[in-house]
């Protein structure tokens, strides 16, 4: 019998392509090509940016330069601006300079001060060139950092697993542009996921240090889950579903009781930002790092029972009514 034959590769060396980096599509070149164990890898340079994110990617990461993938491009990128809240993606440089936003790897490293660090908002993640003039502020606003802030604070990277990226761009997908929701109160909502885990660890026989360590990470990604939960982590077409979920209890429209595991996912893509401001040390961050990342693997181990797109509901007439 005939050995099998290795997959045929859909890329070739030197072909233009767009791929996939966390939630969004990059204008690419396939470099080299890999196979092994039946297994195709491409190694990616990003167009426009340092050679320092080159990579190696499954194939399943790699799209086709053709007009309907780069329509997908820009449908995901304005997502993400419509997502993620006037300034909070401030800091990411554009063109050729390095974005924290496209780390790698967990990565905990202090900006140098002498880099130009563009405005809240003014920055994009795919280096095109920013659209409009920066506003002009008439007062200081205390909720805004400062540049010399800005240029000392530590950027912490949670990596989000291989595994869970499909089902942030499903996530996205799904809501955003099928205008499905996904159906709350969730089968299994957030707090008995954490809770899950906390057993899981537990089960485990962890020492009675290790025990509180797993407490007390469960208890800040609830705090940091439900503190950010309305202005971070519900896509636009979702905030009117919230409303409508509060009318007969205010307290479920922002609850770990109402929302999924892909509303808590979505979560690790922005604590990272907020660590930043956290007055831990690079050991003490990094501790913490590694015990999300272990949570992160949790979610992939279970994922099966956790994300699902029969979790989600077309969205009914009147839902669209009211939402525009």
């Amino acid at each position: 019998m005939a050995p099998k034959q290795d997959p045929k590769p859909k890329f070739q060396e030197g072909e233009r392509v767009l791929c996939f980096h966390g939630p969004l599509l990059y204008e690419a070149k396939c470099v080299k090509i890999n196979i092994k164990d039946k297994q195709i890898k491409y190694f990616i340079h990003y167009s426009g940016w340092n050679k320092n994110w080159d990579e190696w990617v499954p194939e399943s990461r790699v799209l086709k330069y053709v007009d309907s993938n780069l329509a997908k491009q820009k449908e995901l990128q304005k997502a993400n601006q419509d997502h993620y809240v006037e300034g909070k993606m401030r800091g990411l440089a554009p063109s050729k300079k390095i974005a924290a936003v496209q780390q790698k790897n967990v990565d905990l490293k202090v900006k140098k001060a002498k880099q130009k660090t563009p405005g809240p908002g003014e920055g994009t993640s795919s280096g095109e060139t920013p659209q409009g003039p920066r506003r002009k502020r008439a007062r200081v606003d205390p909720t805004v950092e400062s540049e010399e802030m800005f240029t000392n604070r530590v950027e912490v990277k949670v990596k989000i697993p291989e595994e869970l990226k499909p089902w942030l761009v499903d996530d996205w997908d799904l809501i955003t542009r099928q205008k499905q929701l996904f159906h709350l109160p969730a089968k299994k909502n957030v707090e008995t996921v954490l809770e899950d885990y906390a057993n899981y660890k537990k089960s485990k026989g962890n020492s009675d240090n290790k025990e509180y360590a797993v407490n007390e990470v469960v208890a800040g990604i609830r705090e940091y889950f439900n503190v950010m939960l309305g202005t971070q982590l519900l896509y636009k077409f979702e905030t009117q579903y919230a409303e409508i979920l509060a009318e007969p209890d205010p307290a479920m429209s922002q609850s770990g009781l109402s929302y999924g595991a892909p509303h808590l996912l979505r979560l690790f893509v922005r604590i990272g930002a907020m660590l930043a401001y956290t007055p831990l040390d690079e050991k003490s961050l990094a501790l913490l790092l590694s015990y999300l990342q272990d949570f992160l693997k949790y979610l992939v181990k279970n994922s099966s029972t956790l994300f699902s797109a029969t979790d989600y509901e077309v969205a009914p007439p009147e839902y669209h009514r009211k939402a525009v």
